[in-house]
């Protein structure tokens, strides 16, 4: 995983993510982040603390690295 990454969250969020701010992250609205949450479908790590659900911004930095991965694969077997 890349340490800019990891750097650049951790900086800007600090350690636990929270909701609101995961989405922004991922570019989704805070309601379709809590509905993949609840579904199952949202393939980055979170977890409840004291009612609050956050997720560690190790985790993100990793999932968006995967993500850009996947995207790059994508574009060379596509060209």
């Amino acid at each position: 995983m890349s340490f800019f990454s990891q750097a650049y969250l951790l900086e800007k969020y600090g350690p636990r993510i929270g909701m609101q701010d995961l989405a922004k992250v991922l570019g989704v609205a805070h309601g379709t982040l809590r509905n993949r949450i609840s579904a199952g479908t949202l393939r980055l790590p979170t977890y409840l603390d004291g009612g609050t659900r956050y997720a560690d911004y190790r985790d993100v930095a990793e999932y968006l690295d995967e993500c850009r991965e996947r995207a790059r694969a994508e574009a060379a077997h596509t060209a």
